[in-house]
């Protein structure tokens, strides 16, 4: 899973150590997407349930949905798509409860994904599908059931498979976010998703929890309208551990997907990620795979989040083209 502000935090950390004014990379994201961001424009579709999703939409040519991962937003990718606007029209949708799209609702899980994903799909008539992290784990459930899907580029799905962390944290997390403790809790599911560089998820709760929570206030201070905060995204967490427990089983299920695939990953994600990585590529032998090299979980995401978005793009690119 992605953690959207875990290159902020580590840039707090290193500058209130070293006792600098603290200079926020939240701050410099918004600048450098609100550019991006309106040269797109916003549309919605209604979902099977009735439920609104909404999603940004640049470029010309054929359709390709970026689906994001956990705490992250349609803002979250908008430097991918303005790299690949030129030859596709990007469709870059908020999933369910963040940003221009309605709540999770009663009953939801797996499938209500995929039907977000099968309305924006019918209407755009894109075929093409990049999911990233928890997104990815929905593209492949979606690519089993709708035709519609063609091409499908996954990152890093978050499997739980045999080296994969333990989910206990998340009963700890669900206490802190229904305690209101929103840094405590974002604090909790960083280190118990792995995310980060390892120094980082050694440090203790207690230092780490009021750094976050002055990262946070930060965000807030310089939050513009329209734009999707962590405070907001953090109880989304809760909803996309929900899907990645529900795909508990095994991976063998996903054989019967049809679209032509392509597998990312990078050499400085978390072991368990890439493990996720080899086991898919097992179960799809041809299946192209790309591996970036010094690259980690966040290398599709915006260049302030210390994502490459030209180097994914250009791979990208050669496979839906």
């Amino acid at each position: 899973m992605r953690v959207f502000f875990t290159a902020t935090l580590v840039a707090a950390l290193s500058l209130e150590i070293a006792g600098h004014q603290m200079k926020s990379d939240t701050s410099v994201l918004e600048d450098s997407t609100a550019i991006v961001a309106d040269q797109s424009m916003t549309a919605s579709v209604t979902s099977k349930d009735g439920t609104t999703i909404g999603y940004r939409q640049l470029g010309h040519g054929p359709g390709l949905v970026i689906l994001h991962g956990t705490a992250e937003s349609s803002h979250s990718h908008i430097e991918l798509a303005e790299a690949l606007a030129d030859t596709y029209t990007i469709y870059l949708p908020d999933r369910r409860g963040r940003g221009l799209s309605g709540t999770y609702g009663v009953g939801y899980g797996v499938a209500k994904e995929v039907e977000d994903l099968d309305a924006i799909l019918t209407k755009t008539r894109a075929h093409y599908v990049f999911g990233v992290s928890v997104g990815a784990i929905v593209s492949l459930h979606a690519a089993r059931a709708l035709p519609s899907i063609q091409k499908l580029a996954i990152f890093e799905p978050p499997f739980i498979l045999n080296r994969s962390p333990s989910t206990a944290f998340l009963a700890r997390y669900d206490r802190e976010i229904a305690e209101g403790n929103v840094p405590a809790a974002l604090v909790t599911a960083m280190k118990g998703s792995e995310m980060g560089p390892a120094f980082f998820r050694a440090m203790p709760h207690w230092l780490m929890v009021p750094l976050t929570k002055h990262m946070i206030a930060r965000e807030d201070r310089n939050a513009k309208a329209g734009d999707v905060t962590m405070r907001m995204l953090a109880p989304t967490l809760h909803y996309d551990f929900q899907l990645i427990c529900e795909s508990e089983s095994p991976l063998d299920r996903f054989k019967d997907i049809r679209a032509d695939l392509l597998v990312l990953g990078g050499t400085k994600s978390p072991i368990y990620l890439q493990t996720s990585v080899g086991t898919l590529s097992k179960v799809f032998p041809r299946a192209r795979r790309v591996t970036f090299r010094g690259l980690g979980h966040e290398a599709s995401g915006n260049a302030n989040q210390r994502g490459k978005p030209d180097q994914v793009g250009r791979e990208l690119r050669g496979f839906f083209s």
